[in-house]
Protein backbone atom coordinates (compact mmCIF):
# COMPACT_ATOMS: atom_id res chain seq x y z
CA UNK A 1 0.00 0.00 0.00
CA UNK A 2 1.02 3.56 -0.77
CA UNK A 3 1.49 6.64 2.01
CA UNK A 4 -0.92 8.33 3.06
CA UNK A 5 -1.33 11.44 2.16
CA UNK A 6 -1.41 14.06 4.72
CA UNK A 7 -3.01 17.13 3.71
CA UNK A 8 -3.26 20.32 5.69
CA UNK A 9 -6.40 22.98 5.19
CA UNK A 10 -5.11 26.78 6.73
CA UNK A 11 -8.30 28.08 7.03
CA UNK A 12 -11.76 26.85 7.18
CA UNK A 13 -12.85 28.56 4.23
CA UNK A 14 -10.12 27.10 1.82
CA UNK A 15 -11.08 25.29 -1.47
CA UNK A 16 -7.17 24.22 -1.33
CA UNK A 17 -4.78 22.30 1.44
CA UNK A 18 -1.49 21.27 1.03
CA UNK A 19 0.06 18.40 0.51
CA UNK A 20 2.73 18.14 3.48
CA UNK A 21 4.82 15.57 1.93
CA UNK A 22 5.30 17.91 -1.71
CA UNK A 23 4.58 21.72 -0.46
CA UNK A 24 1.92 21.88 -3.69
CA UNK A 25 -1.95 22.67 -3.01
CA UNK A 26 -4.46 20.02 -3.97
CA UNK A 27 -8.25 21.15 -4.45
CA UNK A 28 -10.50 20.03 -1.66
CA UNK A 29 -13.55 20.22 -3.37
CA UNK A 30 -14.20 21.03 -7.26
CA UNK A 31 -13.28 24.36 -8.68
CA UNK A 32 -15.12 25.51 -11.56
CA UNK A 33 -13.15 27.94 -14.04
CA UNK A 34 -12.50 31.86 -12.91
CA UNK A 35 -13.65 30.56 -9.75
CA UNK A 36 -11.00 32.01 -6.88
CA UNK A 37 -8.55 29.95 -5.31
CA UNK A 38 -8.73 30.20 -1.92
CA UNK A 39 -5.54 29.91 0.79
CA UNK A 40 -4.96 31.63 3.69
CA UNK A 41 -8.66 32.35 3.58
CA UNK A 42 -8.11 34.77 0.97
CA UNK A 43 -8.10 34.38 -2.85
CA UNK A 44 -4.75 33.45 -4.04
CA UNK A 45 -5.74 33.83 -7.94
CA UNK A 46 -8.10 32.28 -10.09
CA UNK A 47 -9.17 28.97 -11.79
CA UNK A 48 -8.17 28.72 -15.49
CA UNK A 49 -9.93 26.11 -15.92
CA UNK A 50 -12.37 23.94 -14.34
CA UNK A 51 -10.14 21.77 -10.94
CA UNK A 52 -11.63 18.64 -9.69
CA UNK A 53 -11.59 18.23 -5.80
CA UNK A 54 -7.88 16.11 -5.06
CA UNK A 55 -6.36 17.69 -8.45
CA UNK A 56 -3.26 19.49 -8.21
CA UNK A 57 -3.96 23.21 -7.88
CA UNK A 58 -0.85 24.75 -9.45
CA UNK A 59 0.62 27.06 -12.66
CA UNK A 60 -1.18 24.51 -14.98
CA UNK A 61 -4.54 25.64 -13.85
CA UNK A 62 -4.88 28.57 -11.93
CA UNK A 63 -3.20 32.26 -12.16
CA UNK A 64 -3.02 36.02 -10.37
CA UNK A 65 -5.74 37.82 -10.21
CA UNK A 66 -3.58 41.24 -9.06
CA UNK A 67 -3.84 44.52 -11.26
CA UNK A 68 -1.53 47.46 -10.93
CA UNK A 69 -4.15 49.94 -9.58
CA UNK A 70 -6.76 49.02 -6.23
CA UNK A 71 -8.59 51.17 -4.53
CA UNK A 72 -8.07 50.77 -0.86
CA UNK A 73 -10.78 51.97 2.29
CA UNK A 74 -9.62 52.72 5.52
CA UNK A 75 -11.60 50.66 8.51
CA UNK A 76 -10.59 52.42 11.44
CA UNK A 77 -7.50 52.65 13.81
CA UNK A 78 -6.22 48.66 14.68
CA UNK A 79 -7.19 48.86 18.36
CA UNK A 80 -3.55 48.47 20.28
CA UNK A 81 -3.27 45.36 22.90
CA UNK A 82 -1.92 47.26 25.97
CA UNK A 83 -1.20 43.67 27.79
CA UNK A 84 1.79 42.23 27.11
CA UNK A 85 1.57 38.75 25.59
CA UNK A 86 4.58 37.92 28.17
CA UNK A 87 4.09 39.15 31.94
CA UNK A 88 8.02 38.44 32.67
CA UNK A 89 10.08 41.52 32.35
CA UNK A 90 12.88 40.33 29.64
CA UNK A 91 16.07 41.37 29.25
CA UNK A 92 19.25 40.41 27.14
CA UNK A 93 23.32 41.24 27.39
CA UNK A 94 24.01 43.34 24.85
CA UNK A 95 25.48 46.62 23.97
CA UNK A 96 23.54 49.72 24.75
CA UNK A 97 24.87 52.81 22.76
CA UNK A 98 24.40 56.36 23.25
CA UNK A 99 21.31 57.14 20.70
CA UNK A 100 19.57 54.31 23.23
CA UNK A 101 19.51 51.28 20.79
CA UNK A 102 21.11 48.15 21.98
CA UNK A 103 23.73 45.98 19.69
CA UNK A 104 23.98 42.39 19.52
CA UNK A 105 27.27 42.26 18.55
CA UNK A 106 30.53 45.03 18.69
CA UNK A 107 31.88 44.96 15.03
CA UNK A 108 34.55 47.41 13.05
CA UNK A 109 32.54 48.36 9.80
CA UNK A 110 35.19 49.79 7.05
CA UNK A 111 33.21 51.34 4.91
CA UNK A 112 33.93 52.68 1.66
CA UNK A 113 32.15 56.08 0.26
CA UNK A 114 33.04 54.95 -3.37
CA UNK A 115 33.31 51.24 -5.01
CA UNK A 116 37.46 52.69 -6.21
CA UNK A 117 38.78 52.10 -2.90
CA UNK A 118 37.07 48.72 -2.23
CA UNK A 119 40.19 46.82 -2.11
CA UNK A 120 41.75 49.08 0.01
CA UNK A 121 39.06 48.35 2.52
CA UNK A 122 39.53 44.36 2.27
CA UNK A 123 43.15 44.57 2.60
CA UNK A 124 42.99 46.31 6.17
CA UNK A 125 40.04 44.21 6.98
CA UNK A 126 42.09 41.25 6.05
CA UNK A 127 45.72 42.41 7.87
CA UNK A 128 44.09 44.17 10.86
CA UNK A 129 42.74 41.87 13.40
CA UNK A 130 41.94 42.44 17.42
CA UNK A 131 40.88 40.64 20.41
CA UNK A 132 37.44 40.49 21.70
CA UNK A 133 37.46 41.96 24.69
CA UNK A 134 35.13 39.59 26.20
CA UNK A 135 35.53 36.21 24.91
CA UNK A 136 39.76 36.96 23.88
CA UNK A 137 38.58 35.59 20.25
CA UNK A 138 40.45 37.18 17.17
CA UNK A 139 37.81 39.49 15.02
CA UNK A 140 38.64 41.24 11.98
CA UNK A 141 37.50 44.31 10.62
CA UNK A 142 34.46 43.66 8.34
CA UNK A 143 34.83 45.27 4.95
CA UNK A 144 31.08 46.51 3.33
CA UNK A 145 32.45 46.78 0.02
CA UNK A 146 29.66 48.33 -3.13
CA UNK A 147 30.28 49.39 -6.68
CA UNK A 148 28.79 52.72 -6.11
CA UNK A 149 29.54 56.29 -5.35
CA UNK A 150 30.60 58.05 -7.89
CA UNK A 151 28.90 58.48 -11.40
CA UNK A 152 25.81 59.21 -9.79
CA UNK A 153 23.41 62.31 -9.27
CA UNK A 154 20.30 63.24 -7.15
CA UNK A 155 18.05 60.96 -5.28
CA UNK A 156 20.41 58.16 -6.39
CA UNK A 157 23.55 59.52 -4.83
CA UNK A 158 20.94 60.34 -1.66
CA UNK A 159 20.21 56.68 -1.84
CA UNK A 160 23.52 55.70 -1.82
CA UNK A 161 25.12 58.31 1.11
CA UNK A 162 22.00 57.16 3.38
CA UNK A 163 21.96 53.40 3.38
CA UNK A 164 26.00 53.69 3.90
CA UNK A 165 25.53 56.43 6.52
CA UNK A 166 22.98 53.65 7.86
CA UNK A 167 25.46 50.87 8.46
CA UNK A 168 27.66 53.29 10.13
CA UNK A 169 25.49 53.99 12.55
CA UNK A 170 24.17 50.59 12.92
CA UNK A 171 24.18 49.56 16.55
CA UNK A 172 26.29 46.96 15.92
CA UNK A 173 29.23 48.69 15.12
CA UNK A 174 31.50 49.61 17.89
CA UNK A 175 34.22 51.33 15.23
CA UNK A 176 33.74 52.45 11.85
CA UNK A 177 36.58 53.82 9.56
CA UNK A 178 35.00 55.65 6.69
CA UNK A 179 37.53 54.67 3.18
CA UNK A 180 37.32 57.70 0.64
CA UNK A 181 39.36 58.57 -2.66
CA UNK A 182 39.12 61.92 -2.62
CA UNK A 183 37.27 63.08 -6.25
CA UNK A 184 34.18 60.68 -5.80
CA UNK A 185 30.50 62.86 -5.95
CA UNK A 186 30.19 60.86 -2.26
CA UNK A 187 32.45 63.53 -1.15
CA UNK A 188 33.82 63.67 2.81
CA UNK A 189 32.50 66.96 3.35
CA UNK A 190 28.49 65.76 2.13
CA UNK A 191 29.00 62.49 3.75
CA UNK A 192 30.06 63.59 7.73
CA UNK A 193 26.71 65.80 8.05
CA UNK A 194 24.66 62.20 7.85
CA UNK A 195 26.90 60.40 10.47
CA UNK A 196 25.92 63.01 13.58
CA UNK A 197 24.27 60.74 15.70
CA UNK A 198 27.13 58.34 16.70
CA UNK A 199 29.67 58.40 19.21
CA UNK A 200 32.33 60.88 17.28
CA UNK A 201 35.61 58.62 19.00
CA UNK A 202 33.66 55.87 17.20
CA UNK A 203 34.05 56.60 13.73
CA UNK A 204 37.52 57.67 11.72
CA UNK A 205 38.07 59.20 7.86
CA UNK A 206 40.63 58.15 5.92
CA UNK A 207 41.09 59.81 2.62
CA UNK A 208 43.17 58.02 0.75
CA UNK A 209 44.78 60.48 -2.23
CA UNK A 210 45.50 62.75 0.79
CA UNK A 211 47.82 60.19 2.26
CA UNK A 212 51.48 58.66 0.95
CA UNK A 213 50.58 55.07 2.48
CA UNK A 214 46.98 54.54 2.69
CA UNK A 215 47.58 51.21 4.40
CA UNK A 216 49.68 52.41 7.04
CA UNK A 217 47.63 55.42 8.04
CA UNK A 218 43.87 52.80 7.50
CA UNK A 219 45.82 50.35 10.26
CA UNK A 220 46.90 53.45 12.66
CA UNK A 221 43.00 54.83 12.31
CA UNK A 222 41.97 51.17 12.87
CA UNK A 223 44.39 50.94 16.01
CA UNK A 224 42.67 53.81 17.48
CA UNK A 225 38.88 52.29 16.88
CA UNK A 226 40.24 48.97 18.90
CA UNK A 227 41.26 50.94 21.86
CA UNK A 228 38.16 52.53 22.24
CA UNK A 229 36.55 49.17 21.24
CA UNK A 230 38.57 47.29 24.02
CA UNK A 231 36.76 49.16 26.82
CA UNK A 232 33.38 47.97 25.17
CA UNK A 233 31.15 45.25 27.64
CA UNK A 234 27.76 43.66 27.02
CA UNK A 235 25.37 45.11 29.83
CA UNK A 236 21.82 44.04 30.63
CA UNK A 237 19.51 45.74 27.85
CA UNK A 238 16.00 45.88 27.74
CA UNK A 239 13.98 44.60 24.64
CA UNK A 240 12.77 48.30 24.11
CA UNK A 241 16.03 48.57 22.98
CA UNK A 242 16.46 45.76 20.32
CA UNK A 243 15.67 45.75 16.72
CA UNK A 244 14.56 42.80 14.38
CA UNK A 245 14.44 42.41 10.74
CA UNK A 246 12.27 39.89 9.48
CA UNK A 247 12.71 39.27 5.93
CA UNK A 248 12.46 35.46 3.83
CA UNK A 249 14.17 34.10 0.71
CA UNK A 250 13.97 30.85 -1.26
CA UNK A 251 10.60 30.43 0.07
CA UNK A 252 8.51 27.41 -0.64
CA UNK A 253 5.13 25.65 0.29
CA UNK A 254 5.89 24.99 3.08
CA UNK A 255 7.01 28.71 4.17
CA UNK A 256 3.58 29.65 4.54
CA UNK A 257 2.31 27.03 7.07
CA UNK A 258 5.58 26.71 9.20
CA UNK A 259 8.31 29.10 8.47
CA UNK A 260 6.16 32.21 8.39
CA UNK A 261 3.54 32.03 11.13
CA UNK A 262 6.09 30.93 13.31
CA UNK A 263 7.88 34.06 13.23
CA UNK A 264 4.73 35.70 13.23
CA UNK A 265 4.25 34.65 17.19
CA UNK A 266 7.35 35.89 17.68
CA UNK A 267 6.97 39.04 16.23
CA UNK A 268 3.89 39.37 18.15
CA UNK A 269 5.65 38.41 21.34
CA UNK A 270 8.73 40.32 21.04
CA UNK A 271 7.13 43.32 20.38
CA UNK A 272 4.28 43.04 23.20
CA UNK A 273 7.36 42.96 25.22
CA UNK A 274 8.70 46.38 23.94
CA UNK A 275 10.72 45.17 20.75
CA UNK A 276 10.73 46.83 17.48
CA UNK A 277 10.60 44.67 14.63
CA UNK A 278 10.69 45.36 10.87
CA UNK A 279 9.10 44.07 7.58
CA UNK A 280 10.45 44.80 4.50
CA UNK A 281 10.00 43.60 0.84
CA UNK A 282 7.33 45.69 -0.51
CA UNK A 283 6.35 43.73 -3.90
CA UNK A 284 6.20 40.69 -1.73
CA UNK A 285 3.05 42.27 0.12
CA UNK A 286 1.10 43.02 -3.15
CA UNK A 287 -2.01 40.86 -2.81
CA UNK A 288 -1.47 40.84 1.11
CA UNK A 289 -1.64 44.67 1.65
CA UNK A 290 -5.19 45.28 2.66
CA UNK A 291 -4.52 42.92 6.02
CA UNK A 292 -1.47 44.74 6.88
CA UNK A 293 -3.54 47.88 6.07
CA UNK A 294 -5.88 47.09 7.91
CA UNK A 295 -4.11 46.74 11.02
CA UNK A 296 -2.72 50.41 10.87
CA UNK A 297 -2.51 52.05 14.47
CA UNK A 298 -3.99 55.54 12.83
CA UNK A 299 -5.30 57.20 9.58
CA UNK A 300 -1.68 58.46 9.09
CA UNK A 301 -0.01 55.06 9.06
CA UNK A 302 -3.11 53.78 6.57
CA UNK A 303 -2.74 56.72 4.07
CA UNK A 304 1.41 55.81 4.25
CA UNK A 305 0.77 51.95 3.83
CA UNK A 306 -1.43 52.70 0.78
CA UNK A 307 1.54 55.51 -0.54
CA UNK A 308 3.99 52.93 0.45
CA UNK A 309 2.02 50.00 -1.89
CA UNK A 310 1.26 52.16 -4.64
CA UNK A 311 4.68 54.00 -4.99
CA UNK A 312 6.13 50.77 -5.88
CA UNK A 313 3.40 49.83 -8.14
CA UNK A 314 4.18 52.77 -9.85
CA UNK A 315 7.66 51.89 -9.51
CA UNK A 316 6.98 48.63 -11.63
CA UNK A 317 4.60 50.29 -14.23
CA UNK A 318 7.41 52.97 -15.61
CA UNK A 319 9.97 50.07 -16.14
CA UNK A 320 7.39 48.70 -18.08
CA UNK A 321 6.95 45.85 -15.76
CA UNK A 322 4.04 44.23 -14.80
CA UNK A 323 2.99 44.09 -11.01
CA UNK A 324 2.50 40.16 -10.53
CA UNK A 325 6.08 39.30 -12.09
CA UNK A 326 6.71 36.98 -9.69
CA UNK A 327 7.42 34.76 -7.82
CA UNK A 328 10.75 33.72 -8.65
CA UNK A 329 11.41 30.02 -10.68
CA UNK A 330 12.41 28.43 -7.07
CA UNK A 331 9.48 29.61 -5.52
CA UNK A 332 7.07 27.94 -8.20
CA UNK A 333 9.38 24.98 -7.94
CA UNK A 334 8.56 24.93 -4.34
CA UNK A 335 4.86 24.75 -4.71
CA UNK A 336 3.94 28.51 -4.86
CA UNK A 337 1.78 29.54 -7.60
CA UNK A 338 1.17 33.29 -7.80
CA UNK A 339 2.26 36.04 -6.24
CA UNK A 340 -0.97 36.49 -3.71
CA UNK A 341 0.29 33.16 -2.70
CA UNK A 342 3.87 34.47 -1.73
CA UNK A 343 2.68 37.31 -0.08
CA UNK A 344 -0.36 36.27 2.22
CA UNK A 345 2.56 32.99 2.86
CA UNK A 346 5.45 36.48 3.23
CA UNK A 347 3.42 38.89 5.40
CA UNK A 348 2.54 35.94 8.22
CA UNK A 349 5.85 36.88 9.18
CA UNK A 350 4.58 40.32 10.77
CA UNK A 351 2.02 38.57 13.08
CA UNK A 352 -1.14 40.16 13.92
CA UNK A 353 -0.39 43.26 16.31
CA UNK A 354 -0.88 46.65 14.78
CA UNK A 355 1.10 48.19 12.07
CA UNK A 356 3.22 51.62 14.02
CA UNK A 357 4.58 53.30 11.22
CA UNK A 358 6.45 53.07 7.68
CA UNK A 359 9.97 53.60 6.83
CA UNK A 360 11.15 55.07 3.79
CA UNK A 361 14.15 53.53 1.64
CA UNK A 362 17.16 54.86 4.13
CA UNK A 363 15.13 55.45 6.80
CA UNK A 364 16.40 54.59 10.41
CA UNK A 365 14.71 53.08 13.86
CA UNK A 366 16.35 54.92 16.57
CA UNK A 367 18.35 58.49 16.10
CA UNK A 368 18.23 61.58 17.56
CA UNK A 369 15.58 62.97 15.64
CA UNK A 370 14.20 59.68 14.73
CA UNK A 371 12.51 58.04 17.85
CA UNK A 372 9.70 55.75 17.82
CA UNK A 373 7.83 53.80 19.45
CA UNK A 374 7.90 49.95 19.68
CA UNK A 375 5.91 47.66 17.08
CA UNK A 376 5.84 46.45 13.54
CA UNK A 377 7.31 49.24 11.11
CA UNK A 378 7.05 48.36 7.47
CA UNK A 379 10.40 49.33 5.28
CA UNK A 380 10.43 50.68 1.78
CA UNK A 381 12.57 48.40 -0.61
CA UNK A 382 12.42 45.23 -2.43
CA UNK A 383 12.24 41.76 -2.04
CA UNK A 384 15.68 41.24 -3.44
CA UNK A 385 17.38 39.18 -0.87
CA UNK A 386 20.96 41.36 -0.59
CA UNK A 387 19.29 44.58 -0.99
CA UNK A 388 16.58 43.79 1.57
CA UNK A 389 18.87 42.59 4.43
CA UNK A 390 21.14 45.74 3.89
CA UNK A 391 18.35 47.86 3.98
CA UNK A 392 17.07 46.26 6.93
CA UNK A 393 20.77 46.74 8.68
CA UNK A 394 20.81 50.01 7.48
CA UNK A 395 17.36 50.98 9.12
CA UNK A 396 18.59 50.08 12.52
CA UNK A 397 18.49 46.07 12.98
CA UNK A 398 20.82 44.55 14.69
CA UNK A 399 19.52 41.24 14.11
CA UNK A 400 17.91 39.86 11.15
CA UNK A 401 15.42 36.41 11.23
CA UNK A 402 15.19 34.93 7.77
CA UNK A 403 13.04 32.08 6.71
CA UNK A 404 13.66 30.04 3.92
CA UNK A 405 12.38 27.12 1.93
CA UNK A 406 14.96 26.56 -0.43
CA UNK A 407 17.87 27.48 1.48
CA UNK A 408 20.63 30.45 1.01
CA UNK A 409 24.06 30.90 2.22
CA UNK A 410 23.45 34.87 2.44
CA UNK A 411 24.49 36.96 5.08
CA UNK A 412 24.87 40.86 6.12
CA UNK A 413 26.82 43.58 8.14
CA UNK A 414 24.50 42.12 11.02
CA UNK A 415 23.95 38.39 12.31
CA UNK A 416 21.14 36.92 9.82
CA UNK A 417 19.31 34.07 11.72
CA UNK A 418 18.13 31.34 8.87
CA UNK A 419 14.63 29.89 9.78
CA UNK A 420 14.19 26.42 7.94
CA UNK A 421 10.96 25.52 6.68
CA UNK A 422 11.29 21.63 6.40
CA UNK A 423 13.32 19.11 8.27
CA UNK A 424 14.78 17.80 4.98
CA UNK A 425 16.73 21.56 4.23
CA UNK A 426 17.80 22.08 8.09
CA UNK A 427 19.26 18.76 7.91
CA UNK A 428 20.88 18.64 4.48
CA UNK A 429 22.48 22.15 5.06
CA UNK A 430 23.65 22.30 8.16
CA UNK A 431 26.02 24.81 7.17
CA UNK A 432 23.11 27.58 6.32
CA UNK A 433 20.45 26.68 8.80
CA UNK A 434 20.12 28.03 12.19
CA UNK A 435 16.55 26.93 13.55
CA UNK A 436 14.21 24.21 12.13
CA UNK A 437 10.99 25.37 12.17
CA UNK A 438 9.02 22.46 10.84
CA UNK A 439 8.29 20.99 14.20
CA UNK A 440 5.85 23.75 14.75
CA UNK A 441 3.34 22.74 12.77
CA UNK A 442 2.65 19.51 15.35
CA UNK A 443 4.01 21.47 18.86
CA UNK A 444 3.65 25.27 18.40
CA UNK A 445 3.84 26.12 22.12
CA UNK A 446 7.22 24.58 22.56
CA UNK A 447 8.86 25.24 19.39
CA UNK A 448 7.97 28.75 20.09
CA UNK A 449 9.62 28.71 23.18
CA UNK A 450 12.83 27.32 22.03
CA UNK A 451 12.76 30.04 19.57
CA UNK A 452 12.43 32.59 21.79
CA UNK A 453 15.06 31.77 23.85
CA UNK A 454 17.14 31.06 20.96
CA UNK A 455 16.96 34.05 19.15
CA UNK A 456 18.10 35.95 22.83
CA UNK A 457 20.71 33.62 22.55
CA UNK A 458 21.77 34.84 18.77
CA UNK A 459 21.23 38.30 20.07
CA UNK A 460 24.00 37.74 23.42
CA UNK A 461 26.64 36.38 20.88
CA UNK A 462 25.44 32.47 20.02
CA UNK A 463 27.44 32.78 15.91
CA UNK A 464 24.63 31.97 13.28
CA UNK A 465 26.05 30.16 10.49
CA UNK A 466 26.54 33.63 8.02
CA UNK A 467 28.51 34.41 10.80
CA UNK A 468 30.81 31.29 10.65
CA UNK A 469 31.00 31.36 7.11
CA UNK A 470 32.10 34.67 6.91
CA UNK A 471 28.94 35.92 4.86
CA UNK A 472 28.47 40.13 5.10
CA UNK A 473 27.45 40.70 1.96
CA UNK A 474 25.68 44.74 1.22
CA UNK A 475 23.92 45.63 -1.88
CA UNK A 476 22.30 49.15 -2.70
CA UNK A 477 19.23 49.28 -4.19
CA UNK A 478 20.01 51.45 -7.28
CA UNK A 479 17.58 53.35 -9.65
CA UNK A 480 19.61 56.59 -11.26
CA UNK A 481 21.58 57.86 -14.11
CA UNK A 482 25.16 56.39 -13.84
CA UNK A 483 27.28 59.03 -15.79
Amino acid sequence: MGKMKRLYQIHPADNVAVDLETGFKEAVRDISSGESVIKYGNPIGRATRDIRAGERVHTENMATSLSEHEKYEFHGAFPKKEEPIHAENRCFMGYLRSIGRAGTRNELFIIPTVGCVNSVAERLAAECSFPDPQTGQTMHPIALTHPYGCSQLGGDLLRTQQILAGLALNPNAGGVLIVGLGCENNTMESFRPMLRDTDPDRIRFLLCQEEADEIVAGKRLIAGLCDRMARDRRVPCPLSALTIGLKCGGSDGYSGITANPFLGRFTDAFTALGGIAVLTEVPEMFGAERLLMDRAISREVFDQTVDLINRYKDYFVSHGQTVYENPSPGNIAGGITTLEDKSLGCTQKSGSRPVMGVLGYGDRIGGTDQARPSGLYLLEGPGNDMVAVTNLAAAGCSLILFTTGRGTPLGSPVPVVKVSSNADLAERKRNWIDFDASPALDNPKAADADFFEAVLAFAEGRKTANERNGSHEIAIFKDGVTL
